[in-house]
């Protein structure tokens, strides 16, 4: 299995952070069997201050290509982005239009 970590910012606004939290006590059903569906096995968000770290484990099947072209053909998919957009924001280092940015991994014991 091979494992994945992203880094996003939040807005810096306690009841925009709250909120994002409560959202993510209740994913909607069809965002998780979209994550499931592409072969991501386990997601865990990871919060400080208004930074989130996100780690995912995947199985073979899945590819960065087969989850884009599945999430920009899943309109549940997209309306959940819309709306967590509301809430997040991109990291300095960014391009344009670019959400969680995969890091780099340079340690492992």
């Amino acid at each position: 299995m091979k494992r994945f970590c992203f880094a996003l910012d939040l807005k810096d606004d306690e009841a925009l952070i709250e909120a994002y939290k409560t959202y993510h006590k209740n994913v909607w059903p069809e965002i998780i069997a979209s994550i499931k569906d592409s072969g991501i096995e386990v997601l865990d968000i990871y919060l400080v201050a208004n930074r989130l770290f996100m780690i995912m484990e995947v199985n073979d099947t899945f590819s960065f290509e087969k989850k884009n072209e599945m999430d920009l053909n899943n309109p549940k998919v997209q309306e959940w982005e819309t709306l967590m957009w509301k809430y997040q924001q991109a990291l300095p280092a960014a391009k344009p239009g670019e959400k969680w940015m995969l890091m780099e991994k340079i340690f492992e014991l």
